[in-house]
């Protein structure tokens, strides 16, 4: 099934249309060689993974280049299944985010509130499932994520979702509008010693109702565990590679890459990081 818009009906002027990238295999940008090495991984199901869902886990976040996120799934064959979805093992999600007229969700984080939230509406576009998402960061360090099934990717708030909300969001649902979407692809890695999931992103695409930019040469890896272990076979991987660990929100870089008229100093770093790593000159430091 093709979509060209995010559904919606809504007539209020915070409703838009947002377009969203087409499920031609055109779309998606996969380095060469990395089917035929997902192929090598041990295939484990949606229903097998169940209990690994870890909803309320502690993350860890990793960023590197596509070339050293293929170097390092060549090391752990033998440690991970990897998640295969209706015969797939490269996995494509589209996700929207939303936040209020003035930023104030992306504010919390980039501003390091120990206690933030985000809103989303994602779809699984292989098997066309689609969620509304709220995460929450705790000031512990842990990230707590509920969600609600939804028919399609909502742009919008409906009476439904604004009910739901109220029990998982502690602010104003009716100020939430839509601010940014993304695509990527998706590698899921399921351990076979320890209640672990690593997910490893690439081929972002970000995008506004008015612009537009591509993060294909980078990876984002996020280790998902009950509790803290370095003696996670990815996270000893990472060690033996010299990649550190590295905050990366995806919104909140988009954030700062498409929108002008709001505060991001304290991406700056980062963003000057990022511009390294697309051009191939970032160190690991």
């Amino acid at each position: 099934m093709e979509h060209t818009l995010w559904p919606t009906t809504k007539t209020e002027t915070r409703a838009q249309p947002w377009i969203v990238p087409s499920t031609s295999q055109n779309w998606y940008s996969v380095p060469a060689g990395l089917v035929t090495l997902a192929e090598c991984y041990e295939p484990i199901s949606l229903d097998q993974m169940e209990d690994v869902a870890l909803l309320n886990r502690v993350d860890t976040k990793f960023v590197m280049s596509t070339g050293q996120m293929m170097e390092a799934l060549q090391a752990l064959e033998q440690d991970y299944w990897m998640l295969s979805v209706v015969g797939q093992r490269l996995n494509h999600y589209r996700t929207l985010y939303f936040d209020t007229p003035k930023f104030d969700l992306y504010l919390m984080h980039v501003n390091g509130r120990a206690d933030r939230y985000k809103v989303r509406s994602r779809e699984y576009a292989d098997t066309h499932l689609s969620f509304l998402e709220v995460k929450h960061r705790t000031p512990k360090e842990r990230t707590i994520k509920e969600r609600m099934v939804t028919t399609y990717p909502l742009t919008w708030m409906t009476a439904e979702a604004e009910e739901w909300l109220q029990g998982v969001f502690p602010y104003d649902s009716q100020a939430l509008e839509a601010k940014l979407w993304n695509s990527f692809t998706r590698l899921t890695l399921f351990s076979k010693q320890r209640s672990e999931r690593v997910s490893l992103d690439f081929d972002l695409k970000i995008k506004t109702t008015s612009r537009s930019t591509s993060l294909d040469k980078i990876a984002i890896a996020e280790v998902k565990m009950e509790r803290g272990n370095c003696r996670s076979p990815f996270m000893q991987q990472m060690h033996a590679m010299k990649i550190h660990q590295r905050g990366f929100s995806k919104y909140c870089m988009g954030v700062g890459l498409l929108y002008d008229d709001i505060k991001k100093n304290a991406l700056k770093p980062k963003l000057l990081w990022l511009d390294k790593m697309t051009r191939g000159v970032a160190c690991y430091e």
